[in-house]
């Protein structure tokens, strides 16, 4: 997705509502096995060398359940800030949060792939039901069990004790 920066800087807010492919990260070392293309929207404002483009990224990706690796679809929403300078003397520190610009496009595209690698989540799980529909609770000679609440029963050799102790309740309770 690139802008032109004369249009950016003619305007007082230049707006922009656009569908960006960014599919290439599929093939990137990350869980994401497939991306439709997002949805970006924003406006970018200059402010004499510098340009602040201000920008939500919506989409839906498909990752791999935690639990089974059925795919979950897994939809997400990104807003961000970038600032971008345009003179060309800036010296970008290591840690500085202004980008500069080379020639004149501003390419958003490598902005809304990072934000899209951080929000990918630690791991997702697929419903109940999904895995019951693809059968994933048995299988030939296993089965998934889950823990039941276990009754309070009275150890045989404590019941003498336990009847003592009735006793003693029922004689503070009259």
């Amino acid at each position: 997705m690139k802008i032109s920066i004369q249009k950016i800087v003619r305007s007082d807010s230049f707006q922009f509502d656009e569908i960006v492919d960014v599919s290439e990260i599929e093939g990137w070392n990350n869980d994401i096995r497939q991306i439709d293309p997002v949805q970006v929207k924003g406006q970018a404002v200059a402010h004499g060398d510098e340009i602040t483009c201000q920008f939500k990224v919506i989409g839906t990706m498909v990752l791999p359940c935690a639990r089974s690796l059925l795919d979950v679809s897994y939809p997400f929403e990104v807003e961000t800030v970038e600032v971008f300078s345009t003179n060309p003397y800036y010296q970008a520190e290591d840690n500085s949060e202004v980008h500069p610009v080379d020639g004149e496009m501003l390419d958003l595209e490598p902005y809304i792939k990072e934000n899209v690698l951080l929000e990918i989540p630690f791991r997702v799980f697929a419903s109940e039901e999904e895995i019951a529909k693809y059968g994933l609770n048995s299988g030939e000679g296993w089965e998934v069990v889950t823990e039941q609440p276990q009754e309070d029963t009275i150890d045989p050799r404590m019941q003498k004790l336990q009847a003592l102790l009735d006793k003693k309740k029922d004689g503070e309770n009259q």
